[in-house]
């Protein structure tokens, strides 16, 4: 038996191991290891989902924010970066570009830009959802108040990504500014929850001063939370943040935790990000042959998308727009796999065959 695989198996059987049993699991993880589990992980996530790859098309609509975390690129103290907001008209464009293609589900992505008020937030949902009512909208747009939240609940937003970057205090300090707190995250993405929003959390692989005890404290939170999403890519550095000389994350350890999550949640959406894409030319497919069941192709205008730049070196900022699908779908084929044209909702769990 393979160092590591009994815990694999009770993780499977349970969803879930105390902290000691997880930290012993991620110092385990090996190449051996990684193929034991992807051949049960990916066998769940075609239980659940079959074959087809959920596509979820990105609208990065501001990248101004007032934060100021240390990993990020569009960070407020980067006086580098090119400011840009898109218009009303210009996120509906983007939309009616990516409905045609076959996207069922929009994402509002930006920093924390207080120009996007609540009143302002509520209208773009409004049109949106008034031209495409049968698309799912996700908002990823920081922290709010819970009146904020429900607010953008009301005028039609379904979803909200928010990642909670470490469940650990010290960490968390480690990576942001003494303003943000993990405790207002937290209250956050439990907020988020009872308003009834479908809810995404999720870190980063390798941020600085991540330990396997504070991967195995993600773990344990993500397992509390039961979200219905759970978003986790390699940590990526950036030129101009404080954190431009730190390695970057691992593309394998980022792989045998989409993995484990797959065991945790077999329901859950995750996608295989972006950033995969950009540590390996393969990361997109390598996700999905971990256990991911989610891609999300950039509808961005081309012009501004360099502009978007949480992290150095960020894979297809120039091309994955439009086009992309087909190209996308060429990715998928080529591991057995095929992009849905589907809203791509969290359904409930399917139960499929057991392991033993």
């Amino acid at each position: 038996m393979i160092y590591g695989q009994e815990l694999i198996d009770e993780l499977y059987q349970k969803r879930i191991l105390p902290k000691d049993k997880l930290i012993a699991l991620l110092q385990a993880q090996n190449p051996e290891l990684d193929a034991y589990l992807f051949s049960i992980s990916q066998r769940i996530a075609i239980e659940q989902f079959g074959r087809r790859i959920y596509t979820r098309g990105l609208i990065e609509f501001t990248n101004y924010c007032k934060n100021n975390c240390y990993y990020c690129g569009i960070r407020r103290d980067n006086r580098h970066v090119q400011r840009y907001r898109l218009t009303t008209e210009q996120i509906l464009n983007c939309c009616r570009q990516g409905y045609q293609l076959g996207f069922r589900t929009f994402v509002l992505q930006g920093g924390e830009d207080p120009y996007f008020t609540d009143q302002r937030m509520e209208e773009i949902i409004r049109q949106i959802k008034g031209e495409f009512p049968d698309c799912a909208l996700t908002l990823s747009i920081g922290e709010k108040s819970r009146d904020s939240y429900q607010r953008l609940f009301d005028a039609g937003a379904n979803r909200y990504l928010l990642r909670h970057e470490t469940a650990n205090d010290a960490h968390y300090a480690q990576l942001h500014p003494p303003e943000l707190s993990l405790a207002n995250r937290k209250r956050c993405l439990w907020d988020l929850k009872a308003i009834g929003y479908q809810v995404g959390c999720g870190f980063m692989v390798g941020s600085p001063g991540q330990t396997p005890e504070t991967l195995a404290e993600d773990l344990l939170f993500i397992h509390e939370l039961a979200p219905q999403m759970i978003g986790i890519g390699p940590f990526l550095h950036h030129q101009q943040t404080p954190f431009a000389q730190q390695p970057d994350g691992s593309m394998e350890l980022t792989l045998f935790l989409i993995g484990l999550l797959r065991l945790m949640i077999p329901n859950a959406l995750i996608p295989s990000t972006t950033a995969l894409a950009t540590i390996h030319p393969r990361g997109r497919e390598l996700g999905i042959l971990a256990g991911a069941n989610v891609v999300m192709p950039n509808l961005s205008p081309t012009d501004v998308r360099a502009q978007y730049t949480l992290y150095d070196n960020k894979a297809c900022t120039g091309e994955e727009a439009a086009e992309s699908w087909a190209q996308l779908q060429k990715q998928m084929h080529s591991i057995g796999y095929c992009l849905a044209v589907d809203r791509g909702d969290f359904k409930p769990e399917v139960h499929g065959t057991q392991q033993k």
